[in-house]
């Protein structure tokens, strides 16, 4: 009978952000906006990457690749965010469920590894100059953007597999506005305490060992040029302070959500909206204000469709 009552869910319910229709009525344009703002900020950057040949560097090639990782986050979630606002049954099926939790940790995981990896090409360019362009050569690049999406998607890969075959009844409510596996795995029918600190540990360890290299490197980084120069300091962090600046928004939620041992839901929310909607719009913002290159390449763009103009 025990087993009878067990199945597999077909469908669950989001309870969103907010209970107020109000509320929700009023958080349409802001979300919408701030999801169209992501896709042209991030789009708008690997769009400057392909057509300008002055970024075509190791550093530009990765930065291109971090805003196609954040368009890609941000998309997984946000557009069913805002749709769900006019919604009073916020419904989405199983596989759509399934797929939110790939995508999620998917893109998130790969963002992490891609951090890591243009850590480790700012080291090289600050501290090995001269040797840059051959170890940072093409072929390297390739490989290391290769293995950050791979570690994306074997992280996505072992989600999946702890919770395809957990079994579900009763309560269908996933108390957020997208699946993750932490929520989803409390309408399991089973004792899911265990298989709730495999997934945390899962998601915890991949941040925890990236977050300590991207420390190590920053700071030999700074370390190592300050030997060098009297104010090297200040120049290597004036160089760097754009992506630690991306670090610590993008971990930062990350250890708050899966290794705080302690769940407030508005808390949970508040994080999950930064993380996946907050932090991939800042991220083109922070490097294309900070970035003279990039602010160049805007200018030869924009100078070169008033000459189309001018000549059309």
């Amino acid at each position: 009978m025990e087993e009878a009552n067990k199945s597999v869910a077909s469908w669950f319910i989001f309870r969103g952000l907010c209970d107020s229709k109000e509320l929700q009525t009023f958080l349409l344009l802001p979300f919408s906006t701030l999801y169209l703002m992501t896709a042209v900020g991030n789009l708008f950057v690997v769009l400057l990457f392909i057509t300008d040949s002055h970024l075509h560097s190791p550093m530009y090639f990765l930065l291109a690749n971090l805003s196609f990782v954040d368009f890609c986050l941000s998309s997984v979630t946000t557009p069913k965010l805002t749709t769900d606002f006019l919604k009073d049954n916020k419904t989405i099926s199983f596989g759509g469920c399934m797929t939110q939790i790939f995508g999620v940790h998917f893109f998130g995981g790969g963002e992490m590894v891609l951090l890591v990896t243009m850590a480790y090409d700012r080291y090289v360019a600050i501290c090995k100059p001269l040797h840059y362009s051959s170890i940072m050569d093409r072929r390297k690049c390739i490989w290391l953007v290769l293995i950050s999406w791979t570690t994306g998607f074997v992280h996505a890969m072992s989600q999946q597999v702890m919770i395809l075959d957990v079994p579900f009844c009763g309560s269908r409510i996933v108390d957020s506005f997208f699946c993750d596996t932490p929520l989803v795995i409390k309408l399991a029918c089973i004792d899911t305490h265990t298989l709730g600190m495999f997934i945390n540990a899962n998601s915890g360890v991949l941040a925890t060992i990236c977050f300590i290299l991207l420390v190590i490197s920053y700071t030999y980084i700074l370390l190592t040029v300050r030997l060098h120069s009297k104010d090297g300091a200040s120049k290597a962090l004036s160089t760097c302070t754009s992506h630690i600046t991306v670090v610590l928004l993008f971990f930062g939620p990350c250890f708050l959500i899966y290794l705080w041992p302690f769940s407030i839901t508005w808390m949970d929310k508040f994080l999950a909206v930064f993380y996946t909607v907050i932090t991939p719009l800042l991220n083109p913002a922070i490097y294309t204000l900070r970035n003279k290159d990039i602010r160049n390449a805007i200018k030869r763009l924009i100078n070169q469709h008033m000459n189309s103009q001018d000549n059309f």
